[in-house]
């Protein structure tokens, strides 16, 4: 059982800190867009790469209101919900296994 809990606190610590660099990825991406980048630039395709899939997910649900695209904040309010309840619900169950 000490085998299943300590993979189940490193996947929780893995899982958390991807959603935290994902988080900044969101953040990042949304900022460039208010400077209109070039569409060239590596990073700005792979910002754009990294984080499009998801938000284009998010605005078939949520269509941009006004011109506002709101996709990048309902994206990151998801990411906050996991931190939140998955990743304490992962560190719980591995200790709970000990």
């Amino acid at each position: 059982m000490f085998i299943l809990s300590n993979f189940l606190r490193a996947l929780a610590q893995v899982i958390d800190v991807a959603l935290s660099i994902y988080m900044w990825i969101i953040i990042i991406r949304a900022l460039l867009s208010w400077v209109n980048p070039d569409p060239y630039n590596p990073i700005v395709r792979f910002l754009y790469g990294a984080t499009e899939p998801v938000l284009a997910r998010i605005r078939r649900f949520i269509p941009p209101m006004g011109g506002i695209d709101l996709s990048p904040l309902i994206a990151i309010l998801v990411i906050m919900f996991l931190k939140q309840f998955l990743v304490p619900s992962l560190y719980d169950l591995a200790y709970a296994l000990r």
